[in-house]
């Protein structure tokens, strides 16, 4: 597995592991950028960021097109537990958990865990698998979290925080700094022009379009210690 260690800069806690966890399953996605970008992108933009049906399960040019669940979390939540230990009691909190479908296979894995889950969308939190939708709330990524510090074993994000403007990230990574002892966050970025564009082509509710040394650097100036990976669009 890739990794790289970020070192200490002045008056800077490092930042964890460069990881590749998510990066498969979303290669394995094919996308047209061109067809997005030409489709009415900014009524489509403004549809995507009311985060409800038609984000979820209506046409894909608002987003998903019918995020029905496929099994595929499940290798994600294996290699999450095998890379931070996680015990069958382990508390993990996603944050931005959508429909819940990463959670719902750390309950078949770890059914002793106390999971929790909020995300800003009702559509998503009420069409989550019934055995997980207990654990979800309606919450903000970019307000303060109702836990103490350190609460949680684990605290996850995937696919929410390029979603936040530049002032709303400082919150959202405080507050996961905060409560978890471990920490891993996945988000949109680029590497290169190429990557600059099929990204601004596709993405329908991305607020901060930054690069990844520029989120390595965000990382670093907020203080989050956690580990991290980025998806490419290619």
């Amino acid at each position: 597995m890739k990794e790289m260690t970020l070192s200490r800069q002045e008056g800077q806690a490092p930042v964890g592991k460069l990881l590749d966890i998510v990066t498969p399953l979303h290669k394995r996605t094919k996308r047209s950028y061109i067809d997005r970008m030409v489709d009415e992108k900014v009524h489509c933009m403004l549809k995507a960021k009311e985060y409800e049906f038609d984000y979820w399960d209506g046409n894909r040019r608002y987003g998903y097109g019918g995020y029905k669940y496929d099994g595929r979390w499940k290798t994600v939540a294996e290699k999450m537990i095998d890379i931070y230990g996680l015990k069958a009691d382990a508390k993990i909190l996603d944050v931005g958990c959508g429909k819940a479908h990463l959670l719902y296979e750390f309950r078949k894995l770890l059914p002793q865990a106390e999971l929790v889950g909020f995300d800003i969308s009702r559509h998503g939190i009420a069409d989550a698998p019934q055995e997980i939708r207990g654990s979800l709330r309606i919450q903000r990524a970019q307000a303060p979290y109702p836990f103490c510090d350190k609460y949680f074993d684990l605290v996850i994000s995937l696919g929410c925080f390029h979603n936040l403007r530049i002032f709303e990230l400082e919150t959202a990574l405080k507050e996961v700094e905060r409560v978890g002892k471990r920490k891993y966050i996945m988000l949109e970025s680029y590497r290169n022009e190429l990557e600059l564009f099929n990204l601004q082509c596709w993405a329908l509710t991305c607020e901060s379009f930054f690069d990844k040394e520029e989120w390595e650097w965000i990382y670093r100036h907020f203080g989050y210690t956690g580990d991290y990976e980025f998806i490419y669009f290619e």
